[in-house]
């Protein structure tokens, strides 16, 4: 069995080192272990029996902040595998996800104090000699933007093989302080742990506004950012003087990065934004460095430890130039779905994970997302993407962002409806939208109806709700 990752930062850490900076604190490594453990030897007094030989799955329902780090070490170090609760959920959505992966209970914490609430036994939902054999670490539901969601199960062992993996591309250190922007609940386990794990610190501003984000770049001198398309479009819009001289590295991940966010991004900060490819079975497979320059909008080449495939729905493998589903092989991969219960091996075909993603590989080896396998639009027998339709719309100068999705039709079968948020109510026109995107895109693609709304519906991590 491998050693709790828990115990493994804590010898692989200088405890003097700053691990969390926010505006009125600095959390070292030794107060963020000690605070684990504060929170591991409190469940050894609230937490039930789960079963001879049971694995307790505990829920964590706690807003960004060093609490939430500490608290969801301390049930890594309890010997739990962590739930996170997100708290945009909704009280029948929580007691789903509780009952779905048999909680035996629930860990809220507000204003760094920790509550218990019981739930049950835990029990009755998997095998659980089997579920204990993985030496689970975490469990985490997919954002459900296409279908039913799923229990994704990390275990110790996997957790540590993913973080290694993708930090042969980030390359975080000790001499780091990465700017956090995205929701814990929904990215930690190649995220913040891959920094603990690694020795760099985590910085975190008071808001997603670009006045405090930039402030708190320039107190902490942070090196790395982390953060949403969103967040991205945000800082590139700021007008100050601050140029962010100790940036190194702009990570955008969670949603598709539009090339005009990446070409205000590189013209306002003068760094190119590099976009990664985060999956929840995976980790961070694929990373646009080499290309972040010429190519932002492209999703870049395989990390190192990984190998990738364009396949048919036959299973044949495709040449470059066409499109195809996108098939990952490496390590840090999933140990098994929760519900039901699938090991992995199971699922992946020789050891190849089929993600869904519809993608193009050109000459040269870049890698670009086309859309999803299930958001497919079939117009009249041809195919389209939302997503490629929705670039050349958000590309308009007076559009902030548009959502595209398909509409019956008699004849045709389906047609692309767009919804659209302006920059500035009447800045432009349907019929506007429409001339620009029969300049840039076939016929058929263009959108039969545009419909202009002052909000999108996104999952908590950025991405645009298709259901």
């Amino acid at each position: 069995m491998m050693q709790n990752i828990v115990n493994q930062i804590a010898q692989r850490a200088n405890p003097s080192d700053a691990a969390v900076i926010t505006t009125r604190r600095t959390y070292h490594f030794a107060d963020l272990l000690a605070g684990a453990e504060s929170i591991a030897g409190w469940l050894r007094t609230v937490v039930g029996k789960c079963g001879p030989g049971a694995v307790p799955r505990i829920g964590l329902a706690c807003p960004n902040g060093p609490d939430y780090i500490m608290a969801a070490l301390g049930i890594l170090r309890f010997g739990a595998c962590l739930v996170p609760v997100a708290d945009e959920l909704t009280p029948p959505e929580s007691a789903e996800l509780a009952a779905r992966t048999g909680l035996c209970g629930l860990l809220v914490m507000e204003n760094g104090m920790p509550s218990w609430q019981a739930l049950g036994s835990g029990g009755n939902v998997v095998d659980e000699a089997a579920f204990a054999a993985i030496d689970p670490a975490f469990i985490r539901f997919s954002s459900g933007t296409t279908g039913a969601s799923k229990g994704v199960v990390i275990g110790h062992r996997r957790l540590v093989e993913r973080i290694e993996a993708a930090n042969s591309g980030l390359a975080i250190g000790r001499d780091d302080r990465v700017l956090w922007m995205l929701p814990m609940a929904h990215h930690f386990a190649v995220s913040i742990v891959l920094y603990l794990y690694h020795g760099a610190c985590t910085v975190l501003a008071d808001s997603h506004l670009a006045e405090d984000v930039l402030r708190t770049a320039e107190r902490s001198s942070a090196t790395v950012i982390y953060g949403a398309p969103f967040h991205h479009a945000l800082l590139a819009a700021d007008a100050s003087a601050f140029r962010w001289p100790s940036l190194r590295l702009a990570v955008s991940t969670a949603a598709a990065l539009p090339a005009v966010t990446a070409q205000r991004f590189m013209s306002r900060f003068g760094k190119p934004l590099v976009q990664g490819l985060g999956i929840i079975e995976i980790g961070l497979p694929i990373l646009n460095q080499a290309d972040a320059t010429d190519a932002p909008e492209a999703l870049g080449r395989p990390l190192p430890a990984f190998n990738v495939d364009l396949r048919d729905i036959t299973g044949r493998s495709l040449p470059p130039g066409e499109t195809g589903e996108l098939w990952i092989k490496g390590p840090g991969f999933f140990d098994a779905y929760l519900s039901p219960w699938q090991l992995s091996c199971e699922i992946c075909r020789n050891g190849w994970f089929a993600t869904g993603d519809l993608a193009e590989i050109d000459a040269t080896g870049r890698i670009f997302l086309r859309g999803r396998l299930k958001s497919v639009l079939n117009i009249g027998g041809m195919k389209a993407f939302p997503e490629e339709i929705e670039t050349v719309i958000d590309a308009h100068p007076e559009v902030r962002q548009s959502r595209v999705s398909g509409r019956d039709h008699p004849v045709l079968g389906s047609v692309p409806f767009a919804e659209v948020i302006p920059r500035e109510p009447g800045s432009i026109t349907k019929a506007d939208l429409i001339a620009w995107c029969r300049a840039r895109l076939a016929a058929f693609k263009v959108p039969t109806r545009i419909h202009f709304v002052d909000t999108i519906p996104t999952t908590a991590s950025g991405k645009i709700r298709r259901t």
